[in-house]
């Protein structure tokens, strides 16, 4: 991935992308079942996420299939976009254990 920082909804797109190829509308409802619901990507946004993933070559167009007259694109996670989750994952999950150990030493040193 270039140089900027992956957004959270990039990071739930290529999470929702891990296990299986999704249409946009499915990778809508897997964000949204990743986050719990607090996420609530709108279709806009989905496309502008997935365009700036093609472009990074993080995402890429699985196939194409014609439903009830409308064309959905499938998308999936290439090795480069696997790659870059996980280190967007190990990254994430350093700043975690940051914040932990300071809120440690905070409670541990009485500070309230």
């Amino acid at each position: 991935m270039s140089p900027r920082t992956m957004t959270e909804p990039a990071f739930l797109v290529l999470t929702a992308l891990v296990d299986e190829s999704r249409h946009g509308y499915g990778i809508v409802r897997e964000v949204e079942k990743l986050s719990g619901g607090r996420v609530d990507l709108k279709i806009g946004t989905l496309y502008g996420v997935l365009d700036r993933l093609a472009a990074d070559e993080l995402v890429a167009l699985d196939r194409e299939e014609a439903q009830q007259g409308r064309l959905r694109r499938y998308y999936r996670l290439t090795e480069s976009g696997a790659r870059a989750l996980e280190a967007e994952a190990v990254r994430l999950a350093a700043n975690v254990e940051s914040a932990r150990e300071r809120l440690r030493a905070r409670y541990a040193g009485g500070v309230a």
